[in-house]
């Protein structure tokens, strides 16, 4: 497709972690679609996939099913979402390699230490591994509150950002050294702007339950997406006595939260702000470990050749 000066529309490919049915996804392909400005790529998991991280199919195929997105080239894929962005990017599946990938939108917020977590995170990342311009896009989803109409208002208030990014990319200005993870508050309609922010320290305590054969896969699907930090959000069975000593299971249960309160990601966006976070995929250590093991690993060295 082409515009009418004939120069060619960006291509936008769309991956996400709740797979390729989710409203997140549905919503923000339906929206990019609606502006008739892009050329819409989605290549997403065929199922939940949710905090997978980064992980990778290696030993098995994975199976891409062309599915129906109006307005949208769109493919199911057995894969992590990982895997979907490393073959929507390949040219293996699509012609070319997408202007910009774009993964979400979550439902859950993606703060914190949940970055590690996050597979929605993980698919914008992996496209930073191949110099492939990438954001992954999360909302802040409160059950009892957020409907799934709230969805379409995130992916419309993305699309400044969007469109921002791709004119850096046109000009050859947007940096290659990092992507971008946005967070979208509960209350869209009353946001308070677009907030730079820095990854916090922020995460949801889990522990682990043992449960009975006939709750295994139930009352979970809330947990798996937004890994909330309200500890009575996710009801489970607990009666164990069906379980045989020999294989017992467990599930993890929600703990309580431990929130960081200081100027970052979780904080701004519990605010009321959207909030946009540049990252790498570097795990530097903090400045005070650099230092105490600066002098600590010479000692431990002087120790060992002593003891020979």
């Amino acid at each position: 497709m082409e515009v009418a000066n004939n120069v060619p529309q960006p291509t936008i490919m769309v991956t996400n972690d709740d797979g390729i049915d989710a409203s997140g996804l549905q919503a923000l392909v339906r929206t990019l679609v609606s502006t008739n400005r892009y050329r819409v790529w989605v290549c997403a998991p065929d199922s939940e996939k949710s905090a997978v991280s980064h992980s990778i199919t290696w030993r098995q195929p994975v199976s891409a099913k062309q599915t129906e997105i109006s307005g949208a080239t769109a493919f199911a894929v057995s894969g992590t979402p990982a895997d979907c962005t490393s073959l929507g990017i390949s040219k293996a599946l699509f012609p070319s390699v997408p202007d910009l990938v774009l993964s979400g939108i979550n439902m859950g917020s993606n703060c914190g230490y949940h970055i590690v977590y996050s597979g929605t995170v993980g698919g914008a990342r992996e496209a930073f591994f191949y110099g492939v311009p990438s954001v992954s896009i999360s909302y802040d989803w409160v059950g009892g509150i957020s409907s799934i109409n709230d969805f379409t208002l995130a992916a419309e208030a993305c699309l400044p950002i969007i469109n921002a990014i791709l004119l850096e990319i046109n000009n050859k200005t947007f940096p290659k050294n990092c992507f971008l993870n946005v967070d979208l508050p509960t209350n869209i309609p009353k946001h308070k702007g677009y907030k730079l922010t820095k990854q916090g320290k922020s995460i949801v305590k889990m522990g682990w339950k043992q449960v009975s054969s006939d709750a295994q896969g139930n009352n979970i699907s809330n947990m798996l997406s937004t890994m909330t930090n309200d500890p009575n959000s996710v009801a489970l069975n607990t009666d164990a006595k069906s379980v045989s000593q020999e294989n017992r299971l467990f599930i993890r249960e929600v703990k309580g939260g431990a929130v960081d309160d200081r100027e970052t990601d979780y904080r701004f966006v519990k605010e009321g702000y959207i909030t946009v976070t540049a990252l790498g995929a570097l795990s530097h250590a903090d400045n005070d470990c650099q230092t105490f093991f600066k002098e600590w690993l010479p000692a431990v060295a002087e120790h060992a050749s002593s003891a020979l």
